[in-house]
């Protein structure tokens, strides 16, 4: 097995351990009281899964997408796995956070409250944030342009469900939210 190979085995183990974390965390919520539109969750639904098979598929690679973005080096790859599992870990400690009131879509749940601990102390959207810098580190290590593009579609897609989530929030927390909002970044941390 070249080095290559290798870092493309290693990167897939933290993706594994995020899918098997958040299918045996999710028997675990509340029963939903509201939700987001059907339209809403599946554009933003495509983008990501469009954004991530041209990340994880060897086959998307046709043409320019299949070539290099970056000289592969043992440092990139490196720095890639790093940043792939710092980014599953903010996930999965994110979703530790959210608990019951956790949801594939964007809903409000039974009884519903803000969360501010944790990983929400400091940004409000600390899964997205994860889930985006893992995928970056994903593209380190596979290094090829089809992954920019993946990139650039989840990093959309994970915009936009944050952004309607944001609403669904404010509608329900209203003037709690907005404070919440004031002290925290919306991917990216902000620290008081």
């Amino acid at each position: 097995m070249t080095r290559t190979e290798t870092f493309h085995l290693l990167v897939e183990i933290p993706w594994i351990v995020f899918v098997i974390y958040w299918i045996s965390a999710a028997v675990k919520t509340r029963p939903t009281r509201s939700k987001e539109s059907f339209a809403s969750r599946s554009g933003v639904l495509l983008l990501e899964i469009v954004g991530y098979v041209l990340v994880f598929s060897d086959s998307a690679g046709v043409g320019v997408l299949g070539t290099r973005f970056i000289s592969r080096t043992l440092v990139s790859a490196t720095l890639g796995l790093s940043l792939t599992w710092l980014g599953i870990g903010l996930a999965i400690w994110a979703r530790y956070h959210l608990a019951e009131y956790w949801s594939g879509r964007i809903t409000i749940k039974e009884n519903h409250q803000l969360i501010r601990g944790g990983p929400y102390a400091h940004v409000r959207h600390p899964i997205y944030a994860g889930l985006i810098l893992a995928t970056i580190g994903s593209t380190l290590v596979i290094d090829e342009w089809r992954c920019v593009l993946g990139i650039c579609l989840v990093l959309t897609g994970y915009c936009l469900k944050a952004i309607n989530e944001e609403t669904m929030l404010s509608q329900q927390f209203g003037d709690t939210f907005d404070e919440h909002r004031k002290h925290t970044g919306f991917l990216i941390p902000r620290f008081r």
